[in-house]
């Protein structure tokens, strides 16, 4: 019953926090981060699977998520690489198939002209001179014949430079073939990392009794409230007071919205996410369309000092950038963190930043 009582407030503290953002002035004002309560002496360790300790558990089964959001972001960009493809592929086709339109359209123009002229005796306009009995009349006709031969040319290379579309449309198409199958391999491979790394992970956790395990979550929270507590006291949040734009109050709005849900590795909403993929929805919402992945959201977003950082911003988290949140202001952040985990509020500093980017710069 007391583990009950603590899962409830833990509950109830995060939707207070969700709903503090969600009403604060600003998004900015008016809320300081609610870490976890930290007992003053903390409870004896439990032993885990295997003889280690309840604490180098947590870090094992941490190591093995953050391995398999590693996975996780590769495979987002494989599949988003393996979209783009396949709509590059059908953009072809369809070039293809209008320049063989076009193709048939000129053959028949030509064949049209050759008949013409097979109709009108196929003579050289030195015969036609010569047979000619009005000079005048044979200049008039030379004149519409130097047309009609420079139409020719015209119809003759239109065709030729359509056929070389053609063949380099083929060229290109087999190409993005090739990549697509690539893309598809790596999105396997990927797939098969990430359910190995998960699958290890609810291994060693199910091994875990009851009483362990709510153990591990309160060491969870111990673990993140020392992270940030640690990051706030080098000063990192003194001269931070940026406020929010339109377009990120309402990516704000968004991501503390889906707070409670599940996190689930490839997913986009409405009902579960990824760590990027709540935070590409969140500026979806916004009427801003950025990368789905937090790798690339780093690559491609520009990138902002700390001091400067202001609600609607996204934190990159680890050096390979495999994790990312969405600052909300008063140095917290909105995340979805892991398989078996639900998106939260947590301390913007709660795990090692490696960078701020922002959407709406």
């Amino acid at each position: 019953m007391g583990s009950v009582r603590r899962r409830r407030g833990a509950s109830s503290l995060v939707l207070l926090c969700a709903m503090a953002v969600l009403t604060a002035p600003g998004l900015a004002t008016g809320m300081a981060y609610a870490a976890p309560a930290v007992p003053g002496a903390p409870a004896a360790p439990l032993p885990g699977p295997g003889g280690k300790s309840l604490e180098q558990v947590r870090k094992d089964i941490e190591e093995l998520y953050r391995q398999a959001g590693t996975a996780t972001d590769a495979y987002n960009l494989a599949e988003a690489e393996t979209k783009a493809q396949s709509d590059k592929i059908v953009e072809i086709a369809n070039l293809i198939v209008a320049g063989k339109e076009r193709i048939a359209t000129l053959k028949s123009r030509a064949g049209a002209a050759a008949r013409a002229q097979y109709r009108s005796g196929g003579l050289p306009p030195g015969a036609k001179l010569a047979l000619s009995e009005d000079p005048n009349h044979f200049l008039d006709g030379a004149g519409r014949l130097r047309q009609g031969e420079k139409a020719a040319s015209d119809l003759l290379s239109e065709l030729d430079r359509t056929q070389t579309d053609l063949q380099r449309y083929a060229e290109e198409a087999s190409e993005r073939w090739q990549k697509l199958e690539a893309n598809r391999v790596k999105q396997e491979e990927s797939k098969k990392q990430i359910e190995e790394k998960i699958k290890a992970a609810e291994e060693l956790e199910s091994k875990l009794e009851a009483e362990e395990k709510a153990r591990l979550i309160q060491l969870e929270q111990e673990a993140q409230y020392r992270a940030q507590t640690a990051w706030l006291s080098t000063g990192a949040m003194k001269d931070v007071n940026g406020k929010a734009t339109d377009a990120g109050k309402q990516a704000v709005q968004f991501a503390t919205a889906q707070i409670g849900k599940p996190y689930k590795w490839g997913a986009v909403g409405p009902d579960s996410f990824d760590c990027s993929g709540l935070t590409s929805q969140a500026w979806r919402a916004a009427g801003r369309g950025i990368p789905r992945t937090s790798q690339e959201q780093l690559r491609l977003l520009p990138k902002i000092a700390l001091k400067d950082m202001r609600p609607g911003d996204l934190i990159i988290y680890f050096d390979d950038a495999s994790h990312v949140g969405m600052y909300v202001g008063d140095g917290a952040m909105v995340h979805a963190p892991r398989p078996g985990r639900n998106i939260t509020m947590a301390g913007a500093g709660s795990m090692p930043i490696k960078a701020v980017v922002r959407p709406d710069a």
